[in-house]
């Protein structure tokens, strides 16, 4: 959590960090190595808030350097700090790569590995879990690789529980990383730990063959944030060591629960997910062409390395003109399983989908507005809201730094209820306002935002009178969906996407609610005594 705060984009409040904590202790991880208590307020706040919860599954760790050349170890404000903080777990980090010591410290090499002995030493005095890890040890091992050896030496002798080897400046090749692992895992009897960096793109592949070659311990972050190019990914690694490797990392009952993970943090993140990102993405287990589609309904295994479930993710099969008559037939029995092959509905949708295909709408990644136009033509959709009136009004200078205003009048169950909302941009403006009119009648309304919205020129030539396609993604945490809308103007083909987004959540959250309620109104069945019991 300390490495994934780090990049660019993110600023987790103390309340995001505390959230995380709890979430990564109930997925099941060991240590959460939460934040520096040395170097800021807030993770001294955070620790501070933290101590009062009590942890189900994961050691709370707190992060540190060494001590400072030239001081005393029990001196070291930075030492000092992790202290206060009260962790039965600290991670350490002393420089492993001659050429730090020297040009970046600016200290001898004797005086660094007394560094690592004796802050090692004195927090092994004082009862702590010791997770030494070594930075840019494989620059260092590939510099002077005795010198490197020697810092991992220097923590093992004072009594170190861990020691992580560190592909700090994430450059190192695969190969490599494994016959460093392989070398250092023969030389001493304490568990051997992984943390790469991704600089080079081989994060995960080189944290893999660390295990292979002998690490017990992973170091990464949910999504792979993290500093420059970011950390090792554990929503990839988690699964490929367990599913693949049938290594155990979690329990074993939450890795369904890996996507939702990952959605969540990137949630507090404020940052759009990897849709690409493996296992995870909303597109890992997605299938457009026809002949994958073909196969994959005769058996998964033809384009699909595990079962999506397994992950907590689920297949999509992509609506385009190169899905097939028998895609879109499937996708629609998802909504009506009594249309068949031959059914006049079936060839209604069909050409409506063709027709608006022509004029510019997309349905691949917008599926759910696909799903909304059966629903509407087969009779099967919920009207939540009609909106009678809209206006939206822009000006070049705007007080407060808002550029435009919008004014919605919408109708629920015969009550009206008017709204007004002011944003940067119309679209904005309209979305505000709509959601203020509606969380009168829906408050889980306020579950619901949108991560994304992209809009495409369909026909440059025609300049500033071009049709356009908007897609909106949206999410409520735990699922996303997107939506599309098409018009030669912007805002009502942005209005289009936003009514089916939120059209799409209601009547989501309208099926599940039904669900608990037929659920707990079940009656209870009555229990047959066996004849014996008196």
């Amino acid at each position: 959590m300390r490495d994934g705060a780090q990049a660019e984009g993110i600023s987790f409040t103390v309340n995001d960090k505390l959230k995380i904590l709890k979430k990564l202790d109930e997925f099941g991880v060991d240590f959460i190595e939460a934040g520096n208590p040395g170097s800021n307020p807030k993770d001294l706040e955070f620790f501070s808030r933290a101590r009062k919860l009590r942890l189900r599954h994961a050691k709370l760790t707190a992060f540190g350097s060494t001590r400072r050349a030239g001081i005393k170890v029990e001196e070291d404000i930075n030492i000092q700090a992790l202290l206060k903080v009260g962790t039965e777990a600290v991670a350490i980090f002393g420089k492993a790569w001659d050429f730090h010591v020297t040009d970046i410290i600016k200290t001898t090499l004797e005086e660094n590995l007394n560094m690592i002995r004796e802050t090692v030493s004195f927090l092994k005095s004082l009862g702590k879990e010791v997770i030494f890890d070594a930075e840019h040890f494989f620059d260092g091992f590939k510099s002077n690789p005795g010198y490197a050896v020697q810092s991992l030496k220097a923590a093992a002798q004072a009594g170190a529980d861990w020691l992580v080897l560190c592909d700090t400046n994430g450059g190192t090749f695969p190969l490599d990383i494994s016959s460093i692992v392989s070398e250092v895992v023969r030389q001493f009897d304490i568990p051997i730990g992984i943390h790469c960096h991704n600089d080079g793109g081989m994060a995960a592949a080189n944290s893999l063959v660390a295990v292979q070659s002998g690490a017990v311990q992973v170091q990464g972050t949910i999504n792979g944030y993290g500093e420059r190019c970011g950390n090792a990914d554990l929503c990839t690694i988690i699964p490929n060591l367990q599913l693949k490797l049938k290594l155990s990392c979690i329990p074993e009952e939450q890795m369904q629960n890996i996507s939702a993970v990952s959605r969540y943090v990137s949630e507090l993140a404020n940052l759009a997910p990897n849709e690409r990102a493996p296992y995870v993405g909303h597109c890992a287990f997605a299938h457009k062409g026809g002949m994958h589609i073909d196969a994959i309904q005769k058996n998964p295994m033809s384009f699909e390395h595990i079962p999506p479930h397994l992950v907590g993710n689920e297949r999509r099969i992509l609506m385009s003109e190169v899905s097939g008559r028998s895609t879109i037939l499937k996708r629609i029995q998802q909504v009506a399983p009594w249309v068949c092959k031959n059914s006049p509905e079936t060839q209604y949708l069909i050409d409506e989908l063709k027709k608006l295909e022509y004029e510019g709408y997309q349905f691949e990644g917008a599926e759910t507005s696909f799903e909304l136009l059966v629903r509407r033509a087969l009779g099967k959709d919920i009207r939540f809201f009609h909106v009678k009136d809209f206006r939206v009004l822009c000006e070049e200078h705007w007080q407060d730094d808002y550029s435009a205003s919008a004014i919605i009048k919408v109708e629920v169950d015969g009550k009206e209820e008017v709204s007004a909302a002011e944003g940067d941009g119309p679209v904005n403006a309209l979305d505000k306002a709509l959601r203020k009119a509606l969380q009168v009648f829906y408050p889980e309304l306020n579950q619901m935002r949108l991560t994304d919205y992209k809009v495409r020129v369909l026909d440059t030539g025609k300049a500033t009178a071009a049709k356009v396609r908007v897609h909106i993604e949206s999410t409520d945490g735990e699922t996303v969906w997107g939506t599309v809308g098409v018009s030669t103007n912007i805002i009502e083909a942005s209005w289009t996407a936003l009514v089916d987004s939120i059209e799409y959540f209601l009547y989501k959250h309208h099926q599940k609610t039904a669900e608990q309620q037929n659920q707990e109104s079940e009656p209870m069945q009555p229990v047959k005594a066996n004849e014996n019991t008196q």
